[in-house]
């Protein structure tokens, strides 16, 4: 294995392939992010562990939507490398792949689990000096929050230190959990090669972040345009019913765009790593 040094405008070709691929199996690639999602959040509202189990499983999220991924993409090309002339792959196909990925790799991605939920615990932690343990408390004893609390400027500097924190660990998993799959790299070994794989394409990196930025912040748009028109129906006499359809579709859309940015990861790894 190497690591590939990509031209930064291949981030934005990370980008148009995700969403090619995506939409070549929508239905899959949401119930899968949805799937995952709701299992995480199940684990996330136990009591005290909650909120420490929960980052375990999101490299399984990870590795699931790549792998997805790559069996969309690859089923979908032909033996001379042009996609769309192959017959797509079922949404079936891709959950066995995803699962069997899941089941061959979980010792390696609980590692990377624990890792996780060592980083965040000790991150929520250091929030205590900005805030006097409000965030803390919240999070590994599960202390209610009062609105006074919550609006204090303390502890909203707290999460966004948190939010900041947390963002080497992204780094850090961002390519982890494929490394351990495809290429057998163990997983402090994955950890290290996937920041250094986001430093040396640094530019490609950025525009792919930039590019869903521009993605997101479109798709933001034309969600307020409709809500704009649900306001104009809700003035008719209608507006419980619009305004719960208006927030049906913003949720809705904030997860579909999640999902589809998620499936994209894998086009930065399979150019990022080369096998030989």
């Amino acid at each position: 294995m190497k690591l590939n040094l990509v031209p930064a405008r291949t981030g934005a070709a990370w980008v148009r392939s995700g969403l090619k691929t995506f939409w070549q199996q929508p239905l899959a690639f949401i119930s899968l992010f949805f799937l995952l999602m709701a299992a995480i959040s199940m684990v996330s509202v136990l009591p005290l562990i909650g909120s420490v189990i929960a980052p375990v499983l999101l490299p399984f999220m990870t590795l699931g939507l790549m792998v997805a991924t790559s069996v969309a993409y690859n089923n979908n090309v032909d033996g001379l490398g042009h996609a769309g002339d192959a017959q797509r792959p079922t949404g079936s196909a891709m959950f066995v792949a995803v699962f069997g990925a899941m089941r061959a790799e979980w010792r390696s991605l609980v590692v990377l689990g624990v890792i996780s939920a060592v980083y965040f615990v000790f991150a929520v932690m250091v929030t205590a000096l900005v805030d006097g343990g409000q965030l803390m408390r919240a999070y590994l004893l599960d202390d209610a929050i009062t609105p006074e609390v919550m609006a204090s400027s303390d502890f909203q500097l707290a999460r966004v230190l948190l939010m900041c924190l947390n963002l080497p660990l992204s780094l850090a998993m961002w390519h982890a959990p494929a490394l351990v799959h495809w290429h057998r790299v163990e997983p402090v070994k994955s950890i290290f090669f996937s920041i250094v794989a986001l430093f040396r394409n640094f530019g490609a990196y950025a525009l792919f972040v930039l590019a869903w930025f521009g993605v997101f912040l479109l798709a933001g748009i034309a969600m307020g345009l409709v809500a704009t028109v649900l306001v104009g129906v809700g003035a008719l006499g209608a507006g419980g019913a619009a305004l719960a359809v208006g927030n049906i579709l913003m949720i809705g859309t904030a997860l579909v765009l999640a999902a589809m940015s998620l499936s994209s990861t894998w086009f930065t790894f399979r150019d990022s790593f080369d096998p030989n």
